[in-house]
């Protein structure tokens, strides 16, 4: 995805405009060669929320980055991708995490929010989303499902774990006679969009409710964010729900059918199915969105993934806003980030290709200041 020449002019020159007014004239190159933030004079505040997916990696890259900016003051509230999305939009942050990228009439209220500028849509958290369970007594790592069996746990059309599709796909597990209590998000959720997303496309007639980012089927067991969502299947034996993959903890996780294998989840088969997808049909130089194939056979490959958005404005009215949103993502986006998010004791998620990185600096670099 090549950026516009004159595009690119116009963005370094505002970034040295920025760099000069809230860095006290130390220049973008410069700090582009330092590394994200690195020994810069960075100072002030940024605000973000958004999907609580992104909460544990959040919590590493805030800690990382203010080790070299002592001075930006990062907070992130996991409100979960909608209050997230409706936060930035309303100026309340100055930027958000969304596990769902922003529709048509988003975008178009961003033009306001963004002082005339458009919404940045960078997929910088890759992670896959756990279909856990709470089955202390069950002998075995991973228990196998195949899409259609999950969307009839999920529709309520298979309530008991010694179902016959269960049993099947398990050979040698013994499977207790005991109800499936299927639990979902109680809030708009980017995770259940796009856990909906991978029923709609892998699961066949089985799933008919579509690509939701609300659970679209009343009176069921719910946690609200991730940490609800856990709290629940933790403590009703029976349970099975849906969540990032890091903080799946001492829950089992399910084996997904992928072709003619269970894969369990991984980093590694999460970046798998992300490198085997398409970009988004309306992805553009701000907007780096992606079309998972959710329904793939490929060998390897986990399809529950779940890509969380950094959402950010491509012009800011305040020079220092400007600055340090450009300055945390950049951290985010670095090898250095990424790396410290995979961290099994921080997020677990899948670093972004180099390709990819490459990419969302160039979409960064456009970030400007009105006026």
């Amino acid at each position: 995805m090549k950026l516009a020449g004159s595009r690119r002019l116009a963005g370094f020159a505002a970034l040295s405009a920025l760099a000069l007014a809230a860095c006290g004239g130390e220049s973008a190159a410069d700090d582009q060669t330092a590394g994200a933030g690195a020994g810069s004079e960075l100072s002030g505040s940024v605000a973000g929320s958004g999907a609580s997916s992104q909460e544990a990696a959040m919590l590493g890259w805030i800690a990382g980055f203010m080790d070299d900016n002592p001075d930006v003051d990062v907070t992130y509230d996991p409100t979960g991708s909608g209050t997230g999305r409706e936060q930035f939009l309303n100026g309340t942050v100055l930027f958000a995490g969304t596990d769902a990228t922003l529709d048509e009439e988003e975008l178009a209220a961003g033009v306001d929010r963004c002082f005339g500028g458009e919404v940045i849509e960078l997929p910088l958290y890759i992670s896959p989303i756990a279909v856990v369970y709470n089955l202390p007594q069950v002998d075995a790592e991973h228990l196998n499902m195949d899409p259609g069996t999950i969307a009839g746990i999920f529709t309520g059309e298979i309530t008991s774990w010694d179902d016959p599709a269960i049993v099947a796909a398990n050979p040698g597990v013994e499977l207790p006679d005991l109800p499936i209590i299927p639990v979902n998000r109680s809030d708009d959720s980017g995770t259940t969009e796009n856990f909906t997303a991978y029923l709609a496309e892998a699961a066949g007639d089985v799933w008919t409710h579509g690509e939701v980012e609300s659970w679209p089927i009343p009176g069921t067991q719910s946690g609200a964010q991730t940490s609800g969502m856990i709290d629940v299947v933790s403590g009703a034996e029976g349970a099975i729900g849906y969540a990032d993959a890091s903080r799946a903890g001492d829950l089992g996780t399910v084996a997904v059918g992928v072709g003619e294998e269970y894969v369990p989840f991984s980093p590694e088969a999460a970046a798998a199915v992300v490198d085997a997808s398409p970009e988004g049909e309306d992805a553009s130089d701000l907007r780096l969105t992606v079309d998972l194939a959710r329904d793939t056979t490929e060998a390897g490959t986990y399809p529950i993934v779940l890509i969380s958005y950094s959402v950010a404005c491509s012009q800011y009215d305040d020079p220092a806003d400007a600055a340090n949103v450009k300055a945390f993502l950049e951290y985010v986006a670095s090898p250095e980030g990424q790396e410290r998010a995979a961290r099994p004791d921080v997020a677990g998620s899948a670093p972004i290709s180099p390709d990819l990185r490459e990419r969302v600096l160039s979409a960064l670099d456009l970030i400007t200041v009105t006026g």
